[in-house]
């Protein structure tokens, strides 16, 4: 049903990484691939997006890589995925993008879709990008797992 795009995923994949690195410590496009196993053309691009916004800064070189610059407290959850994906919506009738949709004039769900949409909108606000790359969130366990899984249920 909702799920998170991939490059979404690499990005917080990305910005844990180099949050868990001593301050201001350079992270390469290669070591996050080789380490999670990821594809290194997604994840460059991923961190291509977060440099022009300026959640992390990249240095040119021979020992270049990247470094997070801002403050993950101060940038939400929702910003972050309309960072890289674009226009957060629930169905593609909120992004303004209804090709092909035979209902587009009659539709009886687009008032509840906006409700869902704005509750969800709400929601992914409400969530810090400091709270998923903290290194230990009070509501996982200790090896980065929900607290339920890392205990074994």
């Amino acid at each position: 049903m909702l799920k998170v795009n991939r490059k979404v995923e690499y990005g917080l994949v990305a910005l844990r990484h180099m949050h868990a690195k001593p301050r201001g410590e350079l992270t390469s496009v290669r070591e996050i691939c080789d380490q999670y196993g990821t594809p290194f053309d997604p994840v460059a691009h991923v961190l291509r997006i977060l440099n022009g916004a300026g959640l992390v800064k990249s240095e040119q070189g021979a020992h270049g890589g990247y470094r997070l610059v801002a403050d993950m407290a101060a940038v939400n959850f929702a910003d972050f995925i309309e960072i890289i994906e674009g226009r957060l919506a629930f169905t593609d009738c909120l992004k303004g993008t209804v090709v092909g949709c035979n209902m587009r004039e009659v539709c009886n769900i687009v008032s509840p879709m906006h409700m869902v949409h704005h509750r969800l909108q709400e929601f992914l606000r409400s969530i810090t990008l400091e709270e998923l790359i903290a290194s230990r969130p009070e509501w996982m366990g200790g090896e980065g797992r929900p607290a339920a899984a890392a205990a074994g249920t």
